[in-house]
């Protein structure tokens, strides 16, 4: 199931009213309470729009222990924490009890993390990220045709202790797809499948954002796929395979722009084989040569930017690849707290929704941290009573006495 994003401005609006109401929030009587790290992360999820989703999919149905709230709070807690088993995960959570309250749930047992992680439906929690992915946008109007999408897909490899994951002959897990907005920083549309499955075969199902610029590699060769992005006037910029056979139609000039970004030819070509009439357009075919001297062949069907231009879209595909490497280092989706195939997709939906969450706390903080610091100062930081602002500073000192109140009443008996 592909979880995508929808109504993205009117998700943002009262996030960012409620969020900065939040941490301005003062009590009454003189006296201030302040959220911990987590808590203030927690708040950025609607609780409402949360309430729609379990009650959509039924996630709490005859639940009288445990309800998703507290799932997702727990399984949150252990991206954040790098807990990386659920016995550690049981004692480290119950440990912080004092903290229970104000985060909306309470203690945990083994036993009952283990069912509700092989029972409850993965689909609330992508529903979730598809929320929050929309929250991430940037809160300002772009032009269709300004929309960078970057598509990939990582494996998330498993051992011998999932007998059910399937074997690709290179890989035995799951594959994790993704539409990554490089722009945001933020993924747009998320799919998790057995390692069997193709890249293309997701890229297929997607849907088209018209107008927009789409960069993946090879492994999404579909000529049908590439005719309805171009019929939906996108463009889409990619790799050449060697085997496909074309005609050349026009040489290209090359400008000074080009030969300084290592462009080596550029023309506009046909293909001749025997699918041609699946994709009967003129595509451009660009020859790039790298920093260690090979040479990158680049396909696109825009036929007005700049060689240059195009190979610098598809140099851009390499943040994605940094957002999975991000992902698998930084969060706990290498060492898994359930053997089961609904557990492992719950935390890899977990470790994305986490990755939202710090980006969009760290744009609303106007962070300047790098991403990996402030990750890390979180992990360390994460039931501290600090404002977000001031997470990479020291703690304040404690004060011996609270401050006398600023006004009392006065009785009077006669």
């Amino acid at each position: 199931m592909i979880h995508r994003v929808a109504g993205a401005r009117q998700a943002l609006q009262p996030f960012w009213g409620y969020f900065l109401v939040v941490e301005t929030q003062k009590v009454e009587l003189g006296v201030r309470y302040q959220s911990t790290v987590f808590c203030s992360l927690l708040k950025i999820l609607p609780r409402r729009a949360f309430a729609g989703i379990v009650s959509r999919y039924q996630g709490d149905r005859y639940v009288k222990e445990f309800p998703s709230w507290d799932h997702l709070v727990t399984l949150l807690f252990a991206q954040f924490g790098g807990i990386s088993s659920l016995r550690e995960l049981v004692e480290v959570w119950n440990a912080q009890g004092d903290h229970h309250y104000h985060l909306g749930a309470g203690p945990i047992c083994r036993s009952t993390v283990s069912d509700a992680n092989q029972r409850r439906s993965s689909d609330i929690f992508g529903a979730i990220f598809a929320r929050l992915s929309a929250v991430a946008a940037r809160p300002v109007r772009r032009q269709a045709e300004a929309a960078l999408r970057l598509i990939d897909a990582t494996p998330i490899p498993l051992n011998s202790l999932h007998d059910w994951a399937q074997w690709n002959g290179r890989t035995k897990g799951l594959k994790v797809h993704v539409v990554y907005d490089p722009d945001a920083d933020r993924p747009i549309c998320l799919a998790i499948t057995p390692s069997t499955v193709n890249d293309v075969v997701m890229a297929r199902d997607l849907e088209i954002e018209p107008g927009a610029t789409y960069v993946f590699d090879k492994a999404y060769v579909d000529y049908r796929w590439w005719r309805r992005l171009h019929d939906a006037r996108c463009i889409f910029v990619t790799r050449f395979k060697t085997n496909v056979p074309f005609a050349e139609t026009k040489k290209r000039r090359l400008r000074k722009a080009d030969r300084d970004a290592s462009i080596i030819s550029d023309a506009t070509i046909r293909l001749t084989s025997q699918q041609k009439s699946r994709l009967p357009i003129d595509l451009r075919r660009i020859e790039v040569r790298r920093d260690d001297g090979t040479v990158l062949v680049i396909l696109s069907n825009d036929l007005k930017r700049s060689a240059a231009k195009l190979a610098g879209l598809y140099r851009k595909r390499w943040q994605i690849e940094l957002l999975f490497r991000w992902i698998k280092q930084h969060l706990k989706i290498r060492s898994f707290i359930g053997r089961s195939e609904n557990a492992i997709r719950l935390q890899i939906f977990a470790a994305l929704i986490a990755y939202l969450l710090l980006r969009i706390v760290a744009a609303a903080s106007r962070s300047s941290l790098p991403a990996l610091r402030f990750a890390d100062l979180v992990r360390s930081r994460l039931f501290d009573r600090t404002p977000i602002a001031h997470i990479d500073r020291p703690r304040p000192p404690p004060t011996s006495s609270p401050p006398p109140p600023t006004a009392q009443f006065a009785f009077s008996y006669a």
